[in-house]
C-alpha cells in the first residue's frame, strides 16, 4: 500500500511535533513536508531531529513547493497562516485537515468556499473523546431544556492565545442549538462587579490559562438540588494528533466538501 503523503504546518510547535511523531508510528502515512514561517530558527533543519523520528524531511517556509508533493496538509497554526496555506492547497488540489481555532465568521466563509474545490476537515478539536462529548452535550441539553443553568469551563496552557477555546465555543454552540437558542445572543464571556442575578437563558464561559495544561473542558448544568457535569481532560497532544490523522485518512475518500469530526467518526 502506498503511504499517504502528509505535510504538517507549524511543524516545530507542540502540536506539529506530536503530529510528526504520530505519522512516524503509522505504516500508511509518510511525512512529505514540515512547514514553518520565514524566520523560524529551525528552518533547514531535519524535522526528525526535533521528534526523534527518521530523518529525510527538511523544515521549510516554501509551502507552495512543499505542498506540490503532498496529498494532505494538516494545519494547527493561526488563522492568517492557515488561510495562506488554504489558498495554495486549493490551487494545487491538496486536501486539508484544519485544527486552527479563532477564525472570524468571514474567515470561515473563505474555508467553506474553498471546500467547493477540495475536501476539508475543519474541527476545533480532533480528539475522539471530545467529539463524543459533543454528542453527550446534545443529549443532555435536550433532556434539560429548562431550570438548569449552563456554564462552560475550560483550561489550557499559558501559551494559548485565543479565549475561550474553540472547543469551548463549539460546546456552547451544540448546547444552544439543541435548545433552539442563538449562542451569539446568550453567551456571557466574563463577569465582574455588580452583575445582577444570572439570566436563566444565558450560557456562561470561564477561561483558565496556566502552566502546561493540555486541555480541560467541562459543561455544567446546574439545577435546584442537583447538577450535572460532563468533563473531558486531555493529558497528551497525541490524542489530537491521532484524531487529525484519522481525519486525513477519511479525506482521501472525498474529492471536495467541508466536514468535521462528527463526519469522520460516523457520529452524524
Amino acid at each position: 500500500m502506498t503511504p499517504l503523503n502528509i505535510a504538517v504546518a507549524g511543524s516545530t510547535g507542540r502540536m506539529g511535533r506530536a503530529i510528526m511523531e504520530t505519522i512516524a508510528e503509522a505504516d500508511d502515512l509518510r511525512l512529505s513536508a514540515a512547514l514553518e514561517q520565514p524566520g523560524n530558527p529551525y528552518l533547514s533543519q531535519d524535522a526528525g531531529s526535533l521528534t526523534g523520528t527518521p530523518p529525510g524531511v527538511a523544515i521549510s517556509s516554501d509551502y507552495v513547493s512543499a505542498l506540490a508533493g503532498s496529498d494532505i496538509l494538516v494545519d494547527f497554526t493561526r488563522p492568517a497562516g492557515t488561510l495562506s496555506h488554504l489558498a495554495a492547497c486549493r490551487k494545487l488540489g491538496v486536501r486539508m485537515v484544519i485544527g486552527t481555532t479563532g477564525f472570524s465568521p468571514e474567515e470561515k466563509d473563505i474555508i467553506r468556499n474553498a471546500a467547493q474545490d477540495i475536501a476539508i476537515v475543519l474541527a476545533p478539536n480532533m480528539s475522539v473523546g471530545v467529539n463524543l462529548l459533543f454528542r453527550l452535550l446534545e443529549v443532555a441539553a435536550k433532556a434539560l431544556p429548562e431550570g438548569y443553568d449552563v456554564e462552560i469551563i475550560e483550561a489550557h496552557h499559558r501559551h494559548k492565545v485565543d479565549a475561550p477555546s474553540g472547543t469551548a465555543l463549539r460546546m456552547g454552540e451544540v448546547i444552544a442549538q439543541a435548545q433552539s437558542r442563538d449562542l451569539e445572543k446568550v453567551a456571557i464571556y466574563g463577569r465582574e462587579g455588580n452583575t445582577g442575578e444570572r439570566r436563566a437563558d444565558t450560557i456562561g464561559f470561564s477561561t483558565i490559562r496556566g502552566g502546561d495544561i493540555v486541555g480541560d473542558h467541562t459543561a455544567l448544568f446546574a439545577g435546584i438540588g442537583e447538577r450535572l457535569e460532563i468533563t473531558h481532560k486531555a493529558s497528551s497532544r497525541k490524542t489530537f494528533a491521532a484524531g487529525a490523522l484519522h481525519a486525513a485518512r477519511f479525506l482521501m475518500t472525498r474529492k471536495s466538501g467541508l466536514f468535521d469530526m462528527q463526519d469522520v467518526l460516523g457520529l452524524r
